[in-house]
């Protein structure tokens, strides 16, 4: 059965695909990593318009945005993991 976690603002994604969280969006190498996947129409932003906080890396190549810190995403996913 999968498993959901919520990334903030009534946006989920399925813990089995997730590959990386990663912080810092501002830095040089994610922010390449969020350019080359708007550029490939893979870049899903569940931010609402808020602060980018973190990056989830997707086993499907996809990336998407949330504007929930790291983390707190990284307890959302380890709480649902049990």
């Amino acid at each position: 059965m999968a498993v959901f976690t919520s990334i903030g603002h009534e946006n989920y994604v399925c813990n089995s695909h997730v590959i990386a969280i990663l912080s810092t969006p501002r830095n040089s190498p994610n922010k390449r990593l969020r350019e080359a996947a708007e550029f490939k129409n893979k870049l899903l932003d569940g931010t609402c318009g808020n602060k980018t906080r973190s990056i989830i890396v997707m086993s499907s190549n996809h990336i998407v945005l949330s504007a929930i810190n790291s983390e707190t995403m990284a307890e959302r996913f380890n709480s649902n993991a049990n």
